[in-house]
């Protein structure tokens, strides 16, 4: 059976802060860590009053510093908003600090609006197509300094980060494949080209020092509970959330609300279903059917789970049942492995 990870957004809800935020990440960072997960992954976005994660790289040694061996990631760094050379810096202070445990994962998205990217790079002029010349040149800072070299990361330099490439499109699997990188696909909220993005990373895949086959990573909303009825009512929270960034009023996550995909429009109910396409809601059995069919669906790797629930204690609770999910599922595949014929 496949690892099962955890993507966080450090949440802040109605009636709370980020401090509460960052507190209670740390508090499901621990738990996970006990529960088996192998990697507890953090995002960068801006300007979003519900995503508490922005200074991804702070937060990672907030959750690294209380946690002892799960692997703590950013689930990504935006490289448009920063300088390579700044990103080796950083991530190489994370591998120095927690050895053997930071990923690099790397998007090219802004993780923004038009409007806070400028204010995060002083201009709009950068070519988001230059993204693979800013992936090799970050790669550069964490090899071995060649004599005469002129700028090093310190630290940062011969140190062994290892570097994800996160997509939405065909885009991002093009550039894994072609760096020899790990894939992870944000299917979490962008289904539509997943399937595809995960033959052409495996079709064009090409061996490197870091990878000699390729490995792909898929993300998928799982909120369980109890009852399939409580599951659904929990939802509603990354529902409200999601509704209200299209309509361009983000704001903290919201209590879940009775009735909510009831009161809205066709055109915006269907707006979630496509989006949260790959979602797991509902009781352990009804998650662990859904979460083994998209397994199976996508020959993936590693799943990364994510699951915006607005009490704390529902959110932990979620995930406990996810990885027991994972570990049913891991035993089963152990006794058919058992009873399996031995090959010819």
């Amino acid at each position: 059976m496949i690892p099962f990870s955890i993507l966080d957004l450090a949440p802040v809800v109605e009636g709370a802060d980020a401090a509460c935020a960052f507190r209670n990440t740390l508090d499901l960072a621990q738990h996970a860590e006990r529960w088996g997960y192998r990697r507890f992954w953090l995002a960068e976005h801006h300007n979003m009053p519900g995503v508490a994660s922005a200074a991804t790289a702070v937060v990672m040694a907030h959750v690294a510093g209380g946690t002892s061996t799960i692997r703590v990631g950013a689930g990504g760094i935006m490289l448009p908003n920063h300088a390579p050379l700044v990103v080796a810096e950083q991530f190489g202070t994370l591998e120095s600090l927690f050895p053997g445990r930071i990923d690099l994962g790397l998007g090219r998205a802004p993780g923004s609006d038009q409007a806070t990217a400028r204010a995060l790079r002083r201009t709009l002029n950068s070519d988001p197509d230059a993204f693979p010349h800013d992936v090799i040149e970050l790669m550069s800072y964490f090899a071995e300094p060649e004599p005469g070299q002129a700028v090093r990361a310190v630290p940062g330099a011969g140190l062994r980060v290892p570097i994800w490439i996160l997509g939405s499109s065909l885009f991002g699997a093009q550039v894994a494949a072609a760096f020899g990188l790990p894939f992870a696909f944000a299917s979490h909220f962008a289904p539509g080209q997943l399937l595809d993005a995960i033959a052409l990373y495996r079709l064009r895949f090409r061996p490197s020092p870091q990878l000699a086959q390729p490995y792909v990573m898929v993300g998928m909303n799982v909120i369980a509970a109890d009852t399939d009825e409580e599951a659904q009512f929990l939802a509603t929270s990354h529902q409200q959330a999601f509704v209200n960034l299209r309509r361009g009023q983000p704001g903290r996550l919201p209590p879940p609300r009775e009735r909510f995909l009831q009161g809205l429009e066709p055109v915006e109910r269907a707006m979630i279903e496509q989006t949260l396409t790959y979602s797991a809601v509902g009781s352990p059995q009804t998650v662990g059917r859904v979460v083994s069919e998209f397994i199976q669906r996508t020959e993936a790797d590693e799943l990364i789970v994510a699951s915006q629930t607005f009490d704390h204690a529902a959110r932990l609770h979620s995930y406990e049942i996810a990885a027991g999910v994972h570990v049913a599922q891991r035993s089963s595949a152990a006794r058919s492995a058992e009873t399996r014929p031995l090959a010819p």
